[in-house]
């Protein structure tokens, strides 16, 4: 029977579709026409375990090779937050830059992970105990990996001169750096051919392997840390400044370790849902940066999605028939009704109505495809305009909006006005 898992971890439910979907023991898979079937993606849509194996696969190589944007012998950091979208992630690098590998990728990974256990308040034990179970997954890769506390956004100055670094993030992050130069079409099969001729797929893994676990961190960092996240009176709020605070870390890090993109886990039902709230938290403006397959407000840094492809039940289905290890991580929102928050009530409206219309999170999907930025482009060299917290280029040049906001506003007090003499 056809499972629909929601995308909080913490409060994940088993809803059986109103329509169940089984597999009959002389179904056939659609792709081979031989084996056996053994998942069923959407209806009429059944894979065997080969076929299934491929057909992700593929869908992850044919993203990135689709869009180009990274380029041979490139550094690429990977943000994986423990969860299944992310960890299924890391295991399709991992499975492109393999041996067997049909078509290799082409560039140098590294991991980073961020602790936020302080921001919910988790004890010590629990975080080193989190931290351990994920060391595990991330040296097997044996890619460089870096793991780091959200304290680190904290204000630099409360340090000692002689503690450990805690980043200054008003002057590495919010000050976007320059873009680099626009790279013409033929860039990329230069680039591929310049890489085959230098490097080839025997240089792919770095000589030395850097792996920097979780540093100690300040009881003072952890307080003032949640007296920052404590400050947003709701839950809603809380959840956007920690993403905030979460992406400004990611951001400096690959900045400051070399690395010139950062790939994130995001998946199709997560990016629907996303794209609902920020609808509501009246982000519309910048849809095509926060759902999007790239996002180059950063300048130096571009983060990616190749995983938005996949929903959640593909992602689900792949990590438990071929082992994919996760880790099951609280977050604010454990332990909370789905009222508590706009992105929970979203989620919940997403997921139940996707209960009996399976094609919800695919239409709301394909529907952020086709969204573009209206403001001008994000690689502009004035960043004078720019909010503080997410970088994205303001959208309060209101100019003739006020206009016709006042001009509507005349027309329904001129229709009240009528109304009311006719009574």
């Amino acid at each position: 029977m056809n499972i629909l898992l929601t995308m909080n971890p913490c409060r994940w439910t088993l809803k059986m579709f109103a329509v169940p979907l089984f597999i009959s023991a002389s179904q056939k898979c659609v792709r081979c026409k031989e084996a056996s079937a053994a998942v069923v993606i959407r209806a009429g849509d059944a894979y065997c375990r080969g076929c299934f194996k491929e057909y992700f696969i593929h869908k992850f190589r044919a993203m990135l090779g689709k869009n180009r944007i990274i380029f041979p012998g490139e550094k690429v950091l990977l943000a994986v937050s423990g969860g299944p979208s992310s960890c299924s992630m890391l295991s399709q690098v991992q499975e492109g830059l393999s041996q067997k590998a049909h078509k290799k990728l082409r560039f140098f990974p590294g991991i980073v992970y961020i602790d936020e256990g302080g921001a919910i308040g988790q004890s010590t034990e629990e975080r080193q105990r989190t931290v351990s179970e994920l060391e595990v997954v991330f040296k097997a890769t044996g890619f460089p990996f870096h793991i780091l506390p959200l304290e680190q956004v904290t204000y630099y100055s409360i340090c000692p001169p002689t503690s450990s670094k805690v980043l200054d993030l008003p002057s590495s992050v919010v000050v976007m750096a320059l873009p680099p130069l626009e790279q013409p079409p033929s860039a990329y099969k230069a680039a591929v051919d310049r890489f085959n001729q230098t490097c080839g797929s025997d240089c792919l893994t770095p000589p030395e392997k850097q792996k920097k676990s979780l540093p100690d961190v300040h009881e003072s960092h952890t307080q003032l840390l949640q007296q920052l996240i404590g400050s947003a009176k709701t839950l809603t709020a809380r959840e956007d400044l920690l993403n905030t605070l979460r992406q400004h870390l990611l951001v400096y890090t690959a900045r400051t370790e070399g690395y010139s993109k950062l790939m994130l886990g995001d998946n199709c039902t997560r990016l629907a849902i996303k794209l609902l709230t920020s609808i509501s938290l009246g982000r519309g403006a910048q849809l095509a940066q926060d759902t999007g397959f790239s996002d180059s407000r950063y300048g130096d840094i571009i983060a990616v999605r190749p995983m938005r492809d996949y929903s959640a039940k593909e992602i689900a289905h792949y990590n438990h028939m071929f082992d994919v290890p996760s880790v099951l991580i609280p977050s604010l929102e454990t332990k909370t009704s789905e009222k508590a928050s706009i992105r929970g009530l979203t989620e919940s409206f997403v997921t139940k109505l996707q209960t009996d219309f399976p094609s919800t999170v695919s239409t709301i999907y394909r529907t952020s495809e086709k969204l573009q930025t209206v403001c001008r482009s994000s690689s502009t060299d004035d960043h004078s305009d720019r909010c503080l917290l997410c970088l994205c280029v303001l959208d309060t040049a209101v100019g003739e909006y006020i206009k016709t906001i006042k001009r509507t506003h005349m027309e329904l007090c001129c229709k009240q006005n009528s109304v009311n003499l006719q009574y």
